[in-house]
């Protein structure tokens, strides 16, 4: 197929619409339940207050809003596929913005002093309460007509699009880090599997075993290494030589095609992970992913991934039929003189390269 032939044929597969809308008409879409700002998203985005208030800032003075993306669903409501904090901080300052779906509102927001308007400090949408640091109706009636342009993916469009797009628009932006895009896209196709996903990430051996800093908690590093290990404890040892260059589009390739597929058996992930470290945090403990070193006779340092790969990947293969207890502790401690450790694990060998090689090396050394 020839390049034309590719742009055109992928053109038809997308199919959008757009036009302006008044915050008005986004207000009503929120409370008629006709829109779909998805309300686990908010843990993964961080406007500061100061931002919030930029933002209405923003629409009081009529500076121009970047347009809304929506996804069109079979059922008519619109996903928002970029565009969730704006449309959030503005359901928050109204005072109808959803915490969660039991349908409980957030506390409106008080805003902040701005550059252009040091008067916003205190204000609030309308508080009967406290009227003298509420908006006018002027003021509301200003906001509610600001217009807000929004681009829809139609729903005939191919169903891979708005993930894809989804993914395209955040990656570098409100969100931080490619795995907190991995869980928004996980949540839109998956919901079940997002969950298994968080559930194994907060099992308490997992996390005694991890030992991670407050800042990797907070970059959804925890959600990684059980994405990893769902993908690749029992990945095929030819398909790990067809990585490519990035592993972290791997990831979300490979997360994105076991989300569709209905025969995704979550049983043997959830008990291949549970026992894996289970097992670890009986043996090794907070030490299972540290440097062991010999002449100390004690592990040193922090979390390595590399050591994740191995240990981690290499238990959870053989789940089913594992060394003697005894064993795996000096099966743990000899990893880290093996030769294709030592070749694999150095600085300067990327993850693309050292997978086809260090998790075949733990399902050897686990092997029963």
């Amino acid at each position: 197929m020839s390049l034309q032939d590719e742009i055109d044929k992928t053109r038809q597969e997308i199919r959008t619409d757009s036009y302006s809308m008044s915050i008005g008409e986004w207000i009503s879409l929120y409370e008629s339940s006709e829109i779909d700002i998805h309300p686990d998203f908010q843990r993964f985005f961080r406007w500061s207050d100061h931002q919030k208030s930029t933002f209405i800032e923003s629409l009081l003075l009529g500076i121009p809003i970047p347009p809304i993306f929506v996804s069109q669903r079979d059922d008519g409501v619109w996903d928002v596929v970029d565009g969730v904090q704006r449309l959030s901080t503005i359901y928050e300052f109204v005072g109808i913005l959803k915490k969660d779906e039991s349908e409980n509102n957030t506390q409106p927001v008080a805003l902040q002093k701005t550059t252009y308007l040091d008067s916003l400090e205190g204000k609030k949408w309308n508080d009967p309460n406290d009227k003298d640091n509420s908006f006018t109706q002027t003021q509301r009636l200003l906001i509610k007509r600001s217009k807000i342009a929004v681009n829809i993916v139609e729903k005939e469009s191919d169903e891979m699009i708005k993930y894809e797009l989804f993914q395209r628009l955040n990656t570098g932006g409100s969100v931080a880090t490619p795995q907190e895009v991995r869980n928004c896209i996980l949540l839109m196709l998956n919901k079940d599997l997002y969950q298994l996903m968080r559930s194994l990430a907060d099992y308490e051996s997992f996390k005694k075993c991890t030992a991670l800093s407050d800042r990797l908690y907070e970059e959804q590093y925890d959600m990684e290494l059980v994405l990893r290990f769902i993908l690749l404890f029992d990945q095929d040892e030819l398909s790990l030589h067809k990585l490519g260059g990035d592993v972290s589009v791997f990831l979300t390739d490979k997360m994105r095609e076991i989300a569709v597929n209905k025969k995704l058996d979550y049983q043997h992930i959830e008990t291949a992970f549970k026992i894996t470290f289970d097992l670890l945090n009986k043996i090794t403990g907070d030490d299972s992913f540290k440097r062991y070193k010999s002449e100390q006779d004690s592990f040193l340092g922090g979390f390595l991934l590399s050591a994740y790969e191995v240990v981690a990947l290499g238990i959870g293969y053989h789940y089913k039929s594992l060394p003697k207890i005894n064993q795996i502790s000096d099966k743990i401690k000899g990893i880290w003189s093996h030769p294709t450790y030592q070749k694999w694990s150095g600085a300067g060998v990327n993850a693309a390269r050292r997978l086809p090689y260090l998790i075949p090396l733990g399902r050897e050394v686990f092997s029963p």
